[in-house]
Parts: C-alpha cells; structure tokens; sequence
C-alpha cells in the first residue's frame, strides 16, 4: 500500500485548520458588514397578500406621501395651557424646516389640543434617509425647541424607526461580546479545562464568519433579506448550535481516549458515533426554519433561509475545524483533567444517581414530571399573541414612546398614525360619509394637493387617499375593532373600491396572518421532526413520543411565559410572530437533545438491552447534554441585551424551554417512559425483541 494516503491523513489535520484559519481572517469582518445590506424598515415585512400591504402598493402612486410621517408635540415646561403666541411660533418653526434636506412637501401648521395644553405639528420625511435620519431629527428638534416656554417632543413612524435603528446599533458588537462571554465562562466552569473552551469557542467563531459572509453576499443579491431581529438570531443560533455540536464531539472524543491509546483511532471512532445524531439534529432546526418560507410574513420567511445557512456552517465547523484541533491536541485538550488509557469509562456521579431513580421507581418519575409540566401547560392559552402596543416595543422608555404617551393625553388615540383609507375619486364624498359615520373615528381628512392641509384633494389615476383619525390608540383592541368597522364601512360604499390600511390595519392584517402561519406551519415542523426521528432510532412509536414530550414542554414554557411577561415583566401582549418563532426554535431544538439522548440509548441497546440501554446512554450524556443545555439557554439570553420586547421574550422563552427539557425532559421524563415501557418502546423495530442479560 502507498505511504500517500498515510501521509495525507496526517497533513489533513492541519489543512483542515489553515482553511478555517483562513476563513476566520477573510469573512470574519462580514460579521460587522451585515448591517449594511439589513433593512429595519417595518413595511418591508407586511402580508403579502394583506388589504393593508396593497394600501401601501397604492400610495406610492401618490408621490407626495411616500414619506415617513413625524410628528412634533409641545407642552408647556410648568404643565398647564400653553401660551397662544407659543403657537404661532411653533408655526413658523414648522414652516422654517419646508425645504430642508430630508423634508419632503409642506410641513403642517401647529394645532392645538382641546384642553389647551398641547400643540402638534406634522412634517413628511423622505422614506430612505437610513443613516442620515439621526441628522434631520436633530434639525427638526432643534427648531422645536426654539418655541419658548415649551418642551418639545418627537413622535411618530419616524421617530420610532430611529428608536429601532438605535436598539440595533452595535449589535454585532455588544451581542456577539455578551454570547461569547457567558459561553466562554460556563464551558470554563463546567469543564474546568484550559483549551477545550477556546478551542469550542473558536469553532464557533469561525462557523459565524462563514455563515456571515455567505448571507451577505445573498442579501446583497437581494436572494434573502437581512434584519436587526434576523442579524440577532443568526448569531445566536450559529453560537449556541455550534458550541452545542461541538461539546458532544469532544465528549465522545474523551470517551474514545480511555478506550484508545491512538489519538487518531479515537477521533475516527467519535466522529463515526458523532456524524449521525449531529447530522440528525442539524436537519431538524434547518428544516425546521426553512418551514418558515411557507409563512405569509415576510420577516418569518427571511429567517428561514438565514437561519438554516446558520445551522449548516456551524455543523460543518464541528466536522471539521474541531477534529482537525482536537487530533493534533489529543489528550491535552482536556488539560489538566487530562483523560487516561482504560479498559472502560464511568459517568458522573450524579447522573449516574438520575439513572439510578429513574430504573428504580420509572413510573413515579415519569408521572410527577408530566404533572408538573401538564400544570404549567394549563397557563399556555392566556399567552395573548396579539402584539405589542407601541409603549411596549422597547424595553426602556424610548423616546418616541414617551413622546407617544403625551401625544394620547392631549389628542385622539390614532393621532400621528392615522387608518389610511384608497378609493376612487368619483366615490370620495360617499366614501368620506361612510368613514366618519363610523363608530371609533374621529376625522377624516382627503389628503391634497401640493400637501396643503384644506386644499383640493390630490386624485391620482383616479384614485384618492384620505387619513381617518381613530379615536383609540393605534395599537389597541379598540382601534383594531374599528378598523373592522371602517372597512366594512367603506367596502359597502358602492363603485369605491375602497382599501384601508395604516399602523392599525398592518397590526390587524399581521395578528390574523401570524395565526394562519401558525396553523400551517406547526404541524409541518411536526411532521419533519418526526420523520427525521423515525430514520434515526429506526422506530415509530419511540419517535411518536418524543415529539408529544418536547410539544409538552413547549406548551409547558408557554404557559410559563405568559405568567412571567404579564406579571414580573408587565406585557400586556407578545408580537404575533413570538409563539411562532419560539415553537420552531424550542421544538427543533428541543428535539436535538432528545436525539443526543436516544441515539446513545440504541447504540446501549444493540449491546445491552432496552434497560441498560437507557442506563447507559443517560449516564454517558448527562454531563455533555445538560451542559449543552445551559450554553445554548445563555446564549439565547443574550439577545436580553438588544432592548426590544421581541427579542426580550423569544429570549426567555427559548432560554427557559431549553432548560425545562434539558433538566426535566431529557433527564427525567423520556429515560422513565423507555423504561417503564421497555423493549416495545423500539416497536415495529428490530430492538423491541432485544433483550439484555436481564431479560430487557
């Protein structure tokens, strides 16, 4: 035999590590360049086939609104009436920003609230500013606050596209910083090793850069669309899967050493037990997210493809760059608790109690975690998915939100963010009767020519726009009930052909679609784990059971949520997109620790039997699976950071459903169901009639 493929066996170690190095060095810098291809423009992530998402289309024939509304509010400093002169000088600031970069059209005249006590103005800013939008709402607050005696106040679309951009700022910085960190830290003490941390971590790294630049040069090409929330859950996701794939390697590895005194030989042997249940559980997260292209939302279906590019750079980091460092390691990889040549290997004290009380009193176990969890499960259905109101989006008060508040104490709930109304001009005065007949609004205003408020109304291929003000907050049940008023209102006007859109029916339109994604998509995601499952263990009712037990615990987390965010958190409601995206991240993740489990347990099984089977495989996977738990539950936390309401509760979820299987899923219920149920959990398989020398 040729001494070539010897030789190259030993030189691929090291090529493997120079190409990662290589990618590490050249992509790594994609990481901080995804912001520049991400859009935070909410409109771009609307139905598609929503009534409100076409009353976009139609606007933009009306060149003068493609815009994005501001609004200036001013109090007096003390509180209490405004000085009439204050108004006409807020007037004349107004009026001094027409024509300014940035300012497109006629800005409005100061008007005064009811009470007296408040004045608001609106201005159109061009809707592409991005990076320049910070610089023209420093112009416009500076001549607000050229009103004497008064304080002035940004609020609006406008504004709060300036809040997001700031929430998002620095988020491949400070994000990435705070995930590394606290993996970093728990690999350190759970490990107690030197260079095994760093080495997991580095994998990590490299398979983001990777990852990074692949999506940047599809969203470049405009093949995927890139977001802050998206740019936040891909790093996360290729972090934690990464770490995740990459601990359960090394800890075969570590079992190969006691069994092998050739390095090489132990590696072969970890990666072939390995490959499987990685592959395995890399399938079902990818295509778990790529269900997500089957979502109505556009912003689901952005994440799919991005998140599943995530999840095949991280596997393949853990299959390649890992071995390649660990081989030229070896044991001291592990230093100082360098593992030693044996005849065989134990696990950890306490788990090798675990499996000790689950073979003693299975059915015991089994039953006190299904009770516990089907307890919490009964708090899932007050888990309200109908969005976050404008005052909650942000963890702290942001400005626009503050903004917002003094805005609805002085005016109509729907000031600033008006229901946009799109009918044919010859239909207007019907279409303007049946609008502010309509219980919940307060006015409706044509929108007109040149933008001057009172002028002729601007007609577009024979199509009018008007603005009707709710008389609710825009983000309210209330609005959203009559919003459904308003366009059962104007639909009824014959020969208008009238839409209604805005804020309130981009609320509505979306909480509607997120429930038909859900209904969709779930059940997709189900059936995709399952198979995978059925291929692996080679079994169907085993499977079966392993997805009723990580549904469980999802509904278990849920319920969980819903007590945490309303009574310790204060949301009134989660984003519509929340249940789903927690469903598709805890399942299919949740499912990866099942098939870590499961996979140990057959491979026990073929030798031992169904009991010592599931003794074994809990014992050997314990220590790696529990801490792979807790790595990906901290990374997941991190996205706490970016001070947004979204990413604070698909943070929490995903962090405390993962702990909740990990501990008591994983490690208590399925190892006590296998028991309990014995060789017939394998059926029709092979295994249901292998038995060990114990008859089981």
């Amino acid at each position: 035999m040729s001494a070539f493929p010897v030789v190259a066996r030993r030189l691929l170690p090291a090529l493997l590590i120079a190409v990662w190095l290589a990618v590490g060095g050249g992509l790594g810098p994609y990481a901080g360049k995804l912001g520049e291809v991400a859009t935070n423009d909410q409109a771009a992530f609307l139905p598609e086939d929503a009534e409100s998402t076409r009353v976009l289309e139609a606007q933009r024939a009306f060149r003068q609104e493609e815009s994005l509304p501001l609004i200036v509010v001013w109090t007096a400093d003390g509180g209490g009436p405004l000085d009439p002169a204050g108004r006409q000088a807020a007037s004349r600031a107004l009026a001094s920003l027409a024509g300014a970069p940035g300012v497109v059209g006629t800005p409005s005249p100061a008007l005064p609230s009811e009470d007296g006590e408040a004045l608001q103005g609106a201005l159109r800013l061009a809707p592409d500013l991005e990076d320049e939008l910070p610089a023209v709402l420093d112009r416009v607050r500076a001549a607000a606050d050229e009103v004497p005696g008064t304080r002035s106040l940004l609020a609006g679309p406008a504004a709060t596209q300036a809040d997001l951009s700031d929430a998002f700022a620095g988020i491949d910085g400070l994000l990435l910083g705070v995930a590394l960190a606290a993996v970093l830290l728990i690999l350190l003490l759970v490990y107690r090793s030197v260079l095994l941390p760093l080495v997991v971590i580095l994998c990590a790294v490299f398979a983001l850069a990777l990852a990074c630049a692949v999506v940047y040069f599809l969203a470049d090409a405009d093949v995927v669309r890139v977001d802050g929330q998206v740019q936040g859950i891909l790093f996360i996701l290729v972090i934690g899967a990464a770490t995740d794939y990459a601990l359960l390697l090394a800890a075969r590895f570590r079992e190969e050493l006691v069994l092998h005194e050739d390095r090489r030989t132990a590696m072969r042997a970890a990666v072939r037990q390995s490959y499987g249940p990685i592959g395995a559980s890399a399938a079902t997260v990818a295509l778990g997210l790529l269900a997500l292209l089957l979502s109505d939302l556009t912003n689901n279906r952005a994440l799919g493809p991005v998140g599943a590019i995530g999840i095949v750079c991280a596997v393949l980091g853990s299959l390649t760059f890992l071995p390649a460092v660990l081989v030229l390691l070896g044991r001291s990889a592990y230093w100082p608790a360098t593992p030693k040549p044996s005849a065989s290997g134990a696990g950890h004290g306490v788990w090798r109690r675990v499996a000790a009380l689950v073979d003693r009193a299975p059915r015991k176990v089994w039953a006190g975690t299904l009770a516990v969890l089907l307890a919490c499960a009964a708090f899932s259905p007050t888990l309200t998915a109908k969005g976050v109101p404008l005052d909650e989006i942000f963890v702290d008060d942001a400005p626009s939100v503050t903004a917002g508040k003094v805005l609805a104490e002085h005016f109509p709930g729907g000031s600033g963010n008006p229901a946009v109304i799109v009918a044919d001009a010859g239909a207007l005065p019907a279409v303007t009767e049946a609008a502010e007949g309509t219980e919940g609004v307060d006015s409706v205003v044509p929108v007109a020519a040149g933008g001057r408020p009172g002028g002729r109304p601007l007609v577009v291929g024979g199509r009018v726009q008007l603005n009707a003000t709710l008389e609710a907050a825009p983000d309210s049940d209330a609005a959203k009930a009559a919003l459904a008023r308003l366009r059962t209102a104007v639909h009824a006007v014959p020969d208008a052909h009238a839409l209604v859109g805005g804020y309130t029916a981009q609320q509505y339109d979306t909480q509607r679609t997120a429930e038909r994604d859900r209904a969709v998509i779930v059940p997709v995601v189900l059936v995709i784990i399952l198979l995978i499952l059925v291929g692996l263990l080679r079994s169907l009712l085993l499977p079966v059971l392993l997805v009723a037990t990580v549904g469980l615990n999802f509904l278990a987390t849920l319920g969980v949520s819903a007590l945490v965010f309303e009574q310790l958190l204060g949301f009134s409601g989660t984003d519509a997109s929340v249940p789903l995206y927690g469903f598709v991240f805890l399942v299919a993740l949740g499912v990866d620790y099942n098939i870590f489990l499961m996979s140990r347990v057959r491979e026990e099984t073929l030798h031992h039997g169904t009991r010592q089977g599931v003794l074994r495989g809990l014992t050997a996977t314990g220590g790696v699976i529990t801490s792979a738990g807790v790595v990906l539950a901290a990374t997941f936390a991190a996205l706490a950071v970016i001070p947004l309401a979204f990413l604070l509760q698909i943070a929490f979820i995903v962090a405390f459903g993962v702990l909740l299987d990990t501990l008591v899923v994983r490690s208590l219920l399925v190892p006590a169901l296998v028991r309990d149920i014995g060789p017939v959990s394998w059926w029709p398989g092979a295994l249901r009639t292998r038995t060990g020398p114990s008859g089981s």
